[in-house]
């Protein structure tokens, strides 16, 4: 069995994670803060639930803990649509890269 670090979906939402961060930093040198903040804080949020959620005591705080991370990924779609729905240049692949962890969630929470 391989480490619980090794898991796609860890790996994913942590790289997913450190790129939603730069791409804030970007964000807040065109003084866009409100709009960075927000999708720093959701986009970050999902690979800390999916942490906390290979930690669970039961398979209904597994559950839990993974529905969390799927409504901080849908949230972070949502405002990856905002910037780009207002001018904002989104990078082209991190829009691709929520929704294959979305998709990944989806299938955790369904198997569990």
């Amino acid at each position: 069995m391989g480490k619980l670090s090794d898991s796609p979906i860890r790996v994913k939402s942590f790289q997913f994670a450190c790129q939603i961060v730069l791409y804030c930093d970007e964000l807040k040198k065109r003084k866009d803060f409100e709009l960075a903040s927000q999708l720093l804080r959701s986009g970050t949020s999902i690979g800390a639930n999916t942490r906390e959620a290979q930690r669970g005591v039961s398979t209904k705080d597994f559950r839990n803990k993974f529905g969390i991370a799927l409504k901080e990924a849908d949230e972070t779609m949502y405002w990856l649509e905002i910037l780009e729905a207002t001018g904002r240049q989104v990078p082209k692949d991190m829009k691709n890269k929520c929704e294959e962890l979305i998709r990944i969630l989806v299938a955790i929470i369904k198997n569990s």
